[in-house]
């Protein structure tokens, strides 16, 4: 039904359709094909692009045909007309001229006007047919199988610890959770190209506090990085807590300001435990873990006690420039309230 349908429109139509659609589609499967490693992709579009290139040799020769009519005319077939023309008849052109005939330059040119308008109204009607679907799957659902990020978990029906009861303004393990899963943030990572795989939350209590000290944290896992962060609404300063990493394991101490706050960067080693689930049900000992970089952050401007930490790392060992880490933090902290003064 659709060649039918091509077939009735006139060449000065159908060829400028053609060549529009196909160049359209020929470079989008081209694009496909390129960001997917696909090599039928990659063939398709190719026979997409080499029919264009046939169709843009189709109307280059008709148009160099309408504006030179004598060269589509072979020698042969001139020789011919030429020697069975009587000759008192070409003296007679001879004298008074050639006769003009209907074929007269004006209508030529008027004709080769006309074409060139319907080409030029074929090329923008479907231009803006073909930019439609190449922007389309921009704003309709994917059907691909492509891997979806994960997303934070509600935690509305979670009864709350009484330390955050008795914690003013204390931001919740899911406030975190929808802070640190940003969409960009694998971007902050310098690794744009990965999706989130698990994303966790919980309205934890600090250690050794005896349940008193609130300590919400959030946990958001790529394939090549893992980022934690956690508010602890204690009375520890930034000051006192660097002193206290002095006297600890802690490497690469670094103080800065983030934000207007009072900042401390330091590295430690995480933690390993493993787990056998045999016959035995026993685990093994724990044992220490890859190198992991943090940032803590006091919770106000003016250091009244408390911090936010900010935690990558890698199974790998490998971790990002410190400037990964300002990043996220400074996409995190506006969305955690400043601790009230007491």
């Amino acid at each position: 039904m659709l060649g039918f349908l091509l077939r009735l429109l006139p060449f000065w139509v159908r060829e400028p359709l053609l060549i529009a659609v196909g160049s359209v589609l020929g470079v989008r499967i081209m694009y496909l094909a390129v960001r997917d490693h696909d090599r039928v992709a990659a063939g398709l579009g190719a026979v997409f692009l080499v029919f264009t290139a046939i169709r843009v040799y189709a109307v280059i020769r008709a148009l160099r045909a309408r504006r030179n009519p004598s060269a589509t005319a072979s020698a042969d077939g001139a020789a011919v007309d030429a020697a069975a023309q009587p000759q008192p008849q070409a003296q007679a052109q001879a004298e008074t001229g050639p006769r003009p005939g209907p074929d007269t330059p004006k209508k030529r040119k008027e004709e080769e006007h006309n074409a060139w308008g319907q080409a030029v109204a074929a090329v923008a009607v479907f231009g803006a047919l073909a930019a439609a679907l190449w922007v389309a799957p921009r704003f309709t659902p994917s059907d691909d199988n492509a891997p979806q990020p994960a997303s934070c978990s509600g935690e509305a029906h979670e009864e709350l610890p009484k330390a955050y009861k008795h914690t003013p303004q204390p931001v919740t393990g899911e406030e975190l959770c929808k802070a640190l899963n940003r969409p960009d943030l694998a971007k902050l990572l310098g690794t744009p190209g990965e999706t989130a795989t698990t994303v966790s939350s919980t309205n934890n209590t600090a250690p050794l506090t005896d349940g008193k000290v609130a300590q919400p944290e959030a946990e958001v896992t790529f394939d090549t990085y893992t980022v934690n962060v956690s508010a602890t609404y204690n009375e520890l300063s930034t000051d006192q807590y660097v002193k206290l990493m002095k006297f600890g394991d802690e490497k690469d101490i670094k103080t800065l300001t983030v934000l207007g706050r009072s900042a401390v960067l330091s590295s430690d080693h995480t933690m390993k435990l493993e787990i056998n689930l045999g016959s035995g049900g026993s685990g093994g000992p724990v044992e220490e873990g890859p190198l992991a970089r943090t940032l803590s952050v006091a919770l106000d401007r003016n250091d009244r006690g408390g911090y936010c930490e900010i935690t990558v790392w890698s199974t790998s060992g490998a971790l990002p420039n410190d400037s990964a880490l300002l990043g996220i933090a400074e996409k995190v902290l506006p969305e955690i309230p400043e601790r009230p003064v007491r």
